[in-house]
């Protein structure tokens, strides 16, 4: 039996089909712009942050106190690796737990102070990080590939 192969180009068959070509897949190219991303990230944001760290921080100066589990949900993160994050945060000062006003049984997790002077200060940072990975776009393109990843998502 014969098996036919095509040359994928981005997720779509290409007019010479024949190979596979692994440089030319999406989830491979994704991966690497998100090792590159990655990189600008880490060697640029202050206090040592991670991206999920600085992700929660992010959210929560953004929608102010919530449980745990649904600030996991808000940055897509499963119950384990944001408790992992929220604990790491707590250590370090930025996060608080509070009663949660909307249920009593549970706790709700939100910036202190110093959290908030943190975050603000990365977000300025983050929007520096965003600008250096997408420099090699144009306006156009940066606008394109924005909504190109959230129509993905």
């Amino acid at each position: 039996m014969r098996r036919e192969k095509l040359k994928v180009v981005a997720g779509a068959e290409a007019p010479d089909a024949g190979r596979y070509v692994l440089d030319e897949q999406m989830g491979f190219l994704l991966r690497v712009a998100m090792q590159r991303h990655t990189s600008i990230f880490m060697s640029r944001m202050i206090e040592g942050l991670t991206q999920t760290q600085f992700a929660a921080l992010a959210k929560l100066y953004e929608v102010g106190p919530c449980s745990q589990n649904h600030l996991g949900r808000l940055i897509f993160l499963d119950a384990a690796t944001i408790k992992g994050v929220v604990d790491r945060l707590g250590v370090r000062g930025f996060l608080t737990a509070l009663a949660d006003t909307k249920d009593r049984r549970r706790r709700a997790v939100a910036l202190t102070e110093r959290g908030r002077e943190v975050t603000e200060q990365a977000m300025a940072v983050a929007a520096e990080i965003t600008a250096a990975t997408l420099a090699p776009l144009t306006g156009d393109e940066r606008r394109l590939a924005a909504r190109l990843l959230k129509k993905l998502s």
